[in-house]
């Protein structure tokens, strides 16, 4: 999407987060386009800086995040940066990244004021954390979110763990989070990652109502979205297609379940959507065991609890896969070697016993 306005005052074309701030709210830009948007440690940092300035400012009424360029609105986090820290033997370096990421997601879940996501292209990782602290979280027929973080031997954080039980269908948490299912744009609100689908081509006219917006919004966060939803109404479509055949198939097959060798065996006698069956078996071959074990541990231990809880648990974790051999081998052979061939400890989902993951 294009960036207007770049020579505002009050914008640093060089930076990688900008800030405008407006009459009554805030837009928090990613500038990363080349990286996808993905977040940094001084990213981070940014963001924080610029939600400290509004947090208790009665004049600003709500938040919105958009990225530049056309191609992802947040790929995710640095992973590249955590894998250097680790090999660099610096996993409180690792550490510390992420509990800066976590803290400033969940501050966005907690905000006093209305957060509103334009999640427009790819939005994984970091990018679905900040799409699901939105009260209004807009996808496009550009959108793509998944969770392909088992493939480079880590697992789906961002407090995802827990709550995509509050917005997916049953079993969803389990499937998307082991098997790295890309949704599309229609799909991501059919699925409840996104709150809201609108065209593309429209959205810099809706970036231009909010940051133009000088209407009184009533002071708590929950009423003050639906307000902001109901102005935006018209730019949302309602065609969202019901897709059941795949929902009960997704609740039969991976809802509760808590062993990885039973969802494997179970859809082994599927004689039904035999082309899903297909991909799991491919996908889940792909992937680090390690870390689909660990995944399906923090699923069944975070269901329902609060999110404080799911993000300490999900940093415990980090701590455990950080220090495996399986991070940084997938790091390597995904994104710096790029061979597509990683070498897992152990390389077999059957050989993984108990984890000594503390929770």
């Amino acid at each position: 999407m294009e960036i207007k306005k770049l020579n505002e005052k009050n914008v640093q074309p060089e930076s990688e987060v900008l800030i405008r701030r407006q009459h009554r709210m805030m837009s928090i830009i990613l500038n990363r386009p080349r990286a996808l948007n993905s977040l940094n440690l001084e990213m981070i940092r940014l963001i924080q800086k610029a939600l400290d300035e509004i947090e208790d400012d009665e004049r600003c009424r709500f938040v919105l995040f958009y990225g530049t360029g056309e191609r992802g609105f947040c790929a995710g986090g640095d992973v590249k940066a955590l894998a250097r820290a680790i090999q660099q033997k610096s996993a409180f370096g690792a550490d510390q990244i992420l509990a800066q990421e976590y803290n400033m997601l969940l501050r966005l879940h907690r905000f006093p004021k209305p957060v509103i996501v334009l999640a427009d292209g790819i939005t994984m990782g970091a990018g679905l954390g900040l799409a699901a602290s939105a009260d209004i979280a807009v996808a496009t027929e550009r959108t793509r979110m998944a969770m392909p973080e088992t493939r480079i031997g880590f697992f789906p954080d961002v407090g995802s763990t827990g709550w995509m039980y509050d917005k997916c269908p049953a079993g969803y948490p389990e499937y998307l989070g082991l098997t790295g299912y890309e949704m599309n744009g229609t799909e991501t609100v059919r699925v409840g990652f996104a709150t809201h689908l609108s065209p593309s081509d429209r959205l810099p006219e809706l970036i231009n109502i909010l940051e133009g917006y000088k209407s009184n919004l009533p002071s708590s966060r929950n009423l003050a979205a639906k307000q902001l939803a109901l102005e935006l109404d018209p730019f949302f479509k309602k065609d969202i297609v019901a897709n059941t055949d795949m929902d009960e198939w997704v609740s039969t097959y991976f809802k509760g379940k808590s062993s990885l060798v039973d969802i494997i065996e179970s859809l082994k006698q599927c004689s039904i959507q035999t082309r899903l069956c297909d991909q799991v078996f491919e996908r889940l071959a792909e992937r680090s065991p390690t870390a689909l074990a660990v995944t399906l541990k923090l699923l069944r231990h975070n269901e329902h609890r609060p999110l404080e809880e799911v993000f300490q648990t999900e940093l415990s974790a980090a701590r455990f896969i950080l220090n495996h051999p399986d991070y940084v081998e997938g790091v390597r052979a995904r994104l710096v070697d790029k061979d597509d061939n990683p070498r897992w400890q152990p390389d077999k989902i059957e050989a993984i016993k108990d984890l000594d993951v503390k929770l």
